[in-house]
């Protein structure tokens, strides 16, 4: 068992990521900017204040963390504006960018030093950001800073490959959470119990590349 820090943890997806991984003995840190009830009463280290869009992220991370290493770090915090050609948002636009492909990129180099050989990182992204996948229209914002979160995803592969650091980018489902407003096709416990097998199984050969929860690798 290893020690895990999720972010975007205290509902959703995040939620149930943390849950699981406790459940089967993990030591996790769940970090969020306030968090729930639901999360508190797991039983997990609890990081509040972990604002992935501020530059001092890091942190309330150090101080939950003490001296331990990082084992496997899921970057789950991200932010949903829908939008059509004609009612763009560009402050909403920014924003998403801000936390959905920047985030991930400050949590990451915020716990470098921390990950050693043979760690690993998660990026929950979307099919929502692929364009070999076939857009279908609106969401600018959430759909190209996912597509950014996915070229991060894959150059941090590239880059972390001689300190053997793996790397997956993750679409975990449409997962019925207060984010997609109770829409979707799965719940985030089957979506959780999918991201965290492709989490398990991530070695040199799979980073870098695209994954969805269920097993299938999908277009960049």
């Amino acid at each position: 068992m290893g020690t895990w820090v999720v972010t975007g943890a205290n509902r959703g997806i995040g939620l149930e990521l943390c849950r699981q991984a406790h459940a089967r003995g993990e030591s996790v840190v769940a970090a969020c900017r306030h968090a729930s009830p639901e999360l508190e009463a797991l039983g997990c280290r609890v990081a509040e204040g972990v604002d992935v869009t501020r530059e001092d992220v890091g942190a309330a991370l150090e101080r939950v963390l003490g001296d331990d290493r990082v084992d496997v770090l899921v970057c789950n915090a991200g932010v949903l504006h829908r939008e059509s050609i004609e009612a763009l948002d560009f402050d909403g636009a920014l924003e998403q960018f801000a936390v959905n492909a920047l985030g991930p990129l400050r949590i990451v180099s915020a716990l470098l030093p921390r990950l050693g050989a043979g760690a690993k990182i998660g990026l929950v992204s979307s099919k929502a950001g692929s364009i070999g996948d076939g857009p279908s229209g609106g969401m600018y914002g959430y759909r190209m800073s996912k597509a950014a979160l996915n070229m991060a995803g894959a150059n941090l592969a590239h880059e972390l490959a001689p300190l053997r650091i793996f790397v997956a980018v993750l679409h975990p489902g449409f997962v019925r959470t207060e984010m997609t407003g109770g829409a979707g096709g799965v719940d985030p416990p089957e979506s959780a119990a999918g991201l965290i097998a492709r989490i398990d199984e991530l070695d040199a050969d799979r980073s870098g590349r695209f994954f969805h929860a269920n097993g299938d690798e999908i277009a960049w």
